[in-house]
């Protein structure tokens, strides 16, 4: 019989900011490895040295020090993060890019093995020149968390209600962090050039005023239309009602390691709309709608108004919510452990 893997899963989200896709990575990696009887996972204990097979580790803060460089247990980094992460992110990310850099080959090059969450993001390490060995290993969740339910109808227009949005209204939800890089200011024209749609931003800035461009988009989330809503951080176990509430998902960033987002909304159901990108090459392919700042406004108007086109962006997200379900995903994680291990 096959030992118990032991695995000390570490993010300094959970004691510092949240709301944001790497915290809810970390969470659902942990869920879905306490659901296994082959591994024992432990959570956290920054300053405590676990007697482990495995040490994951989810962010590259200086909290985790102690533990890229803990003797004995082999250490594996799930990277989230790549310099052009930072850029529209962070106040003055543009200045000190170079020093990003430097420290994030660093820290990569310190992992056993180094768990890259798309293909363009196993590139842009390799540009970084980190001497661990990259795999691959998408982001994932428990897509049936996310699945509407007979009791979603009810819910979706008590939300709708509680929002402030009409029972028939076409709504185009969007969710991530308030910040540049994210193009939430293409979101605010789409709901000045489309008055009959509704438009529903979920999330906040959880940095506050080390976000880039804070002012800027306090003001973008002050804006005043009818058909606009911005609901701040909302709970990561709300988020499910919020998708299945909504007709269509779209995310316009610049620039993403994965975009978790993507997934949870295909698996409420939502036909879901990006930014042409090599970041999605290799990820959502074919399943998802692709535009660009010219295009998007005609793009959402085509969605809502063919039913052909919308009932296959629907069949496209069946295929992403299948792909990146996190019982085979883990499975392959567990794989990758024992490889490493042997």
């Amino acid at each position: 019989m096959t030992s118990k893997l032991k695995v000390n899963i570490v993010s300094e989200s959970t004691i510092s900011i949240q709301g944001h896709g790497v915290h809810t990575a970390y969470e659902e990696m942990c869920h879905s490895l306490e659901a296994r009887n082959d591994v024992e996972v432990v959570r956290g204990e920054f300053k405590t040295e676990i007697d482990c097979d495995i040490v994951h580790l989810h962010t590259i803060g200086t909290r985790l020090w102690g533990k890229i460089l803990q003797d004995g247990p082999k250490k594996v980094v799930s990277a989230h993060v790549v310099p052009d992460s930072f850029v529209g992110s962070l106040v003055g990310a543009q200045f000190w890019r170079p020093l990003a850099v430097a420290y994030l080959r660093w820290f990569y090059s310190k992992a056993d093995l180094l768990l890259a969450v798309s293909p363009q993001t196993a590139r842009e390490l390799a540009k970084l020149k980190v001497k661990a060995p990259i795999e691959v290993l998408y982001n994932s969740i428990d897509t049936g968390r996310y699945r509407p339910t007979a009791g979603s109808v009810k819910s979706r227009q008590q939300l709708r209600k509680q929002l402030g949005i009409k029972k028939d209204s076409f709504v185009v939800i969007g969710a991530g962090q308030v910040q540049p890089r994210k193009r939430v200011d293409l979101f605010v024209k789409a709901a000045k050039a489309l008055p009959e749609i509704t438009f529903v931003w979920v999330g906040g800035i959880p940095f506050g005023r080390a976000a880039a461009d804070h002012k800027d988009m306090k003001k973008l989330m002050k804006q005043k239309l009818p058909n606009l809503v911005f609901t701040d951080i909302v709970p990561l176990e709300n988020m499910p009602k919020y998708y299945q509430m909504a007709d269509l998902f779209w995310l316009p960033s610049e620039q993403e390691t994965f975009g978790l987002v993507v997934v949870e909304a295909a698996a409420a159901g939502l036909p879901i709309l990006l930014r042409r990108s090599d970041d999605y090459n290799g990820t959502f392919g074919d399943d998802a709608h692709y535009g660009d700042d010219d295009s998007f406004v005609e793009d959402i108007k085509a969605i809502m108004s063919d039913k052909k086109l919308y009932s296959e962006f629907k069949i496209g997200a069946q295929a992403i919510t299948d792909r990146f379900d996190s019982v085979k995903l883990t499975e392959r994680l567990v794989e990758l452990y024992r490889q490493l291990l042997a």
